[in-house]
């Protein structure tokens, strides 16, 4: 099948064909004619499956038809991050070129006087991170009830991100004559609800089994040692060591290194660079004008190692990435789909290296039960392995978690709670007692029952009552 068996108009048809793509992928072959027939679309993909030319190619041909008034959007597309909704911009853009159609992007992190003046002129799509949208809507710089379309692309990262109530109150301003888009990586159940709730009997897609990577990307674990064999130096340090030797080793194109914590972007990053590897980092406390700077001088090959947290991990298209190295093990499995699929895009061959510690196996182990496979373990000269802990050791914290940080920053024991008895001293605690908390005092019972007040009652309702003679 190519594009011209879709339907599509003539101008759309031009722009793809200079963009180079002449075969749609699976996700398009299905999207595209269900979209122009104005039906609502629940679309569930791995990433890098082509969602954004799935939605963007048939909205620029219904949309032809038709011009905005000022400050009432004709469609609506709703992204979870700044770097999404430009990438979006970027497509209709690449797409749209033969066609009069204008759009706006209403984000954090930009001046939000320019996007009122182009919301001002009326714009035919409105592509908005859901917190700006509804702080212009608020200052009553904007209505909802002419938006025709409404796009609402990875959902299941704006769950992630606590965006759900905001989305929702969005869509209750939207007009209900509309077309609902509704684009997935994965399907949880709370987004299964939202889908239910506000779509009209959608057409449902499903490329790939959920949640599973591409089969171009050449998955590869390495697991250290404890102590690495390498004495009094930090874990840290081990583990930037390892991550300097593995790029030696696998001499990457270009690479994406994931970090869990944002903090360790800029240690890692500026690790890297001491050591003679140009690198940049990436991450969400940056000003939007430096993330974007970054991005692009990355995608123009003028930066070839990208440190980044999870920022990056959803729907940046990175032409033809060659390696992706997660520096953490991340803590939620989809997100290492989602990592992962940043590289092995369109049909290309891709590599991802996951450096992990032995009391990740807990971790390894949820990854692979939602992949459906197993990562191959490597060893690699210069880099003492060691073996994963399958089985989590009970009472046992992550390196990082919560919990861990929590008791790094708690006052120290005292002495008398370091210097335990041993099991012989120690009295046995009451049965059905914690330990961790306080057994409530007893309280007295009352002199006189009182029916239905709980363990509480005021003490006026105590008192003897004084019955007064009934006058006749």
């Amino acid at each position: 099948m190519t594009f011209s068996d879709l339907q599509l108009s003539e101008g759309v048809l031009r722009a793809i064909s200079d963009a180079g793509y002449t075969t749609p992928t699976p996700i398009q072959t299905q999207a595209i004619p269900a979209i122009l027939m104005g039906r609502d679309l629940v679309g569930c993909a791995q990433t890098g499956t082509g969602k954004t030319a799935g939605f963007t190619l048939p909205m620029i041909d219904i949309l032809d038809a038709g011009r905005a008034k000022a400050r009432m959007p004709r469609s609506l597309i709703l992204e979870p991050t700044r770097e999404l909704a430009a990438q979006v911009a970027e497509a209709f853009d690449t797409y749209g070129k033969y066609h009069t159609l204008n759009h706006a992007l209403v984000i954090g992190g930009e001046s939000m006087a320019d996007q009122l003046r182009i919301l001002d002129k009326g714009v035919d799509v409105l592509i908005a991170t859901p917190g700006r949208l509804l702080d212009v809507f608020d200052r009553g710089r904007l209505l909802l009830n002419d938006v025709r379309i409404l796009v609402i692309d990875e959902a299941d990262r704006m769950l992630d991100m606590g965006f759900i109530p905001d989305v929702e109150r969005i869509i209750s301003l939207v007009s209900r004559n509309r077309q609902t888009l509704l684009f997935s990586a994965t399907m949880p159940p709370a987004i299964r609800r939202l889908a239910d709730a506000f779509l009209s009997n959608p057409k449902e897609i499903t490329v790939a089994r959920p949640s599973s990577p591409a089969e171009t990307v050449d998955q590869a674990l390495v697991v250290l040692a404890e102590d690495g064999g390498r004495g009094g130096t930090s874990l840290h340090g081990e583990k930037r060591a390892a991550l300097r030797r593995l790029i030696d080793l696998e001499e990457p194109r270009n690479a994406l290194i994931f970090c869990n914590r944002k903090r360790d972007v800029g240690v890692v990053q500026r690790s890297l660079v001491r050591h003679g590897y140009g690198a940049d980092m990436l991450h969400g406390d940056m000003v939007q004008s430096a993330r974007m700077d970054v991005l692009e001088r990355f995608k123009r090959g003028e930066v070839r190692l990208l440190v980044c947290s999870d920022v990056a991990a959803r729907g940046l298209d990175i032409e033809d990435l060659s390696h992706v190295f997660n520096f953490d093990v991340p803590i939620n499995a989809e997100d290492y789909v989602h990592r992962i699929g940043r590289t092995g895009r369109a049909g290309r061959a891709g590599r991802s290296v996951t450096i992990a510690m032995p009391e990740d196996g807990a971790l390894i182990n949820d990854i692979e039960n939602l992949i459906g496979r197993a990562i191959a373990v490597i060893t690699v000269d210069g880099i003492e392995t060691g073996e994963l802990e399958r089985q989590p050791v009970r009472g046992r914290r992550r390196r990082g978690s919560r919990s861990t940080r929590a008791a790094e920053t708690a006052a120290p024991p005292s002495s008398a709670s370091r210097a335990k008895p041993s099991a012989a001293a120690r009295p046995k605690a009451p049965p059905q007692q914690p330990r961790s908390r306080p057994q409530p005092r007893q309280r007295a019972e009352p002199e006189r029952p009182v029916i239905g007040m709980g363990e509480h009652v005021p003490a006026f309702m105590l008192r003897d009552v004084k019955l007064g003679k009934k006058s006749g």
